[in-house]
């Protein structure tokens, strides 16, 4: 395998943004090719996105698996690792500094009492489930820091719900990336052009979607239990 310079990735990029027509190319082949020849970080973007984030970059990947361009099985694993290890660490957080970040940050507390609402109610099926939604995800791993739950058991359920998130949402832009086949034939040629406008439309119905959510959402009455968590 050659091996990859940054330098070489910095010039391929510089001369996608600054030549996006030369010599007849169009940009979406311009695009193919950089992720054909640099797509070894797409799994390590995909792992530290996962990490941070959420689901858009993982439907992402998986419409350019289905082009082709790379390894679903890897960006399974990639982001199945991001998101557990996100969560971990906000977990870990939540545990050892959530009542003083709590203090600092009051705005936070609505958040994480509905995500302690939600455990009280429903236990394991929130804690398979949290990724999915919206409004209380974001601080989900955080609130159940903070909740009675042990460490152990926490740890096997977000490795067990990482991987059915991960999953899901690799599958879904996998298959959607065959249905833009399907309907559009050659002109998926020009895939990064579709596959940049989708995740723009999906990244942008999302934040709406979250929006829209955090408004409708009642502030909880006071008075779930922030416990200290066992050792």
């Amino acid at each position: 395998m050659r091996a990859v310079s940054w330098e070489g990735l910095r010039a391929a990029l510089e001369q996608l943004l600054v030549e996006p027509r030369r010599g007849g190319k169009r940009l979406g082949m311009d695009i193919n090719q950089l992720i054909a020849e640099y797509g070894t970080y797409t799994y390590l973007i995909a792992f530290i996105w996962t990490f941070l984030e959420g689901e858009t970059i993982v439907l992402f990947v998986g419409f350019a698996a289905a082009q082709g361009l790379l390894n679903p099985i890897l960006l399974l694993v990639a982001a199945w690792l991001g998101s557990f290890a996100g969560d971990q660490v906000y977990f870990w957080i939540g545990r050892h500094f959530g009542i003083g970040i709590m203090n600092r940050f009051p705005r936070w507390r609505c958040g994480v009492e509905t995500a302690l609402r939600w455990l009280e109610r429903y236990n394991t099926g929130f804690i398979l489930s949290f990724r999915f939604i919206y409004g209380v995800r974001n601080l989900s791993s955080f609130a159940l820091g903070m909740s009675a739950i042990r460490w152990q058991r926490f740890l096997s359920l977000n490795f067990l719900a990482a991987g059915l998130w991960a999953a899901s949402f690799i599958a879904a832009g996998y298959f959607l990336g065959h249905a833009f086949h399907a309907v559009l034939g050659h002109l998926v040629r020009s895939f990064s052009l579709v596959m940049l406008g989708a995740f723009v439309v999906f990244a942008v119905a999302v934040r709406i979607a979250h929006q829209l959510q955090r408004r409708r959402q009642l502030r909880v009455p006071p008075g779930i239990n922030v416990v200290i968590p066992p050792p």
